[in-house]
């Protein structure tokens, strides 16, 4: 979720797909207050970063919003995507996307993203988007949530998107960072927990 900017290409209130199956198409985006969708470039950083483990990877976009980098990773093989989504005009919009893609491996919730890492659950993932709105300061205490919540698979990649005005997120102990990046106000890195 970036700020929307001239240099996504596509006209206001739609997202792009970057790559994969979906390339080029067009989705429309909820008119929701501190939706944003992250942008094409950062998006294209990301998934060059996650090349070689988005196929057949069980994703999880918390603070799922428009759904981009959710989609993104199905578009590209991820086997399978939970989208975390608690404003219900977002989760409307998302779960029509998902339709008029056909996305039959993907899965909309309806909640807290805080909410759904304490409910009691079995299913662990390869790759996490950790995305929360620019507005909330939560990024440390999700990712220690994150961690202590069991749905990390052995050596889960987690991309985490924050402002580059804040400090840069703590890490829990067991997670070390592969790659970090700035583009204009957004700092964003792709963290790996240890095997």
């Amino acid at each position: 979720m970036a700020k929307r900017n001239k240099s996504n290409k596509t006209r206001s209130g739609r997202l792009r797909i970057v790559a994969g199956n979906w390339r080029s198409r067009l989705l429309d985006i909820a008119d929701v207050p501190g939706l944003r969708p992250t942008s094409m470039r950062i998006r294209e950083t990301l998934f060059n970063w996650l090349s070689p483990s988005v196929h057949g990877a069980r994703c999880l976009d918390l603070f799922a919003g428009t759904g981009a980098l959710g989609l993104e990773a199905l578009s590209r093989g991820a086997k399978s995507a939970v989208f975390v989504e608690n404003s219900a005009r977002a989760v409307d919009a998302l779960t029509a996307n998902i339709e008029i893609l056909g996305a039959t491996t993907a899965t909309v919730i309806s909640m807290d993203a805080q909410q759904y890492l304490q409910s009691p659950q079995d299913r662990t993932f390869d790759i996490v988007f950790v995305d929360p709105p620019f507005s909330e300061d939560v990024i440390d205490d999700l990712c220690r949530l994150l961690e202590d919540s069991g749905r990390l698979g052995i050596g889960c990649h987690i991309y985490i998107e924050q402002p580059r005005s804040r400090p840069e997120v703590t890490l829990p102990e067991a997670w070390h960072i592969l790659k970090s990046k700035t583009a204009g106000n957004v700092r964003y890195m792709l963290a790996q927990r240890d095997e």
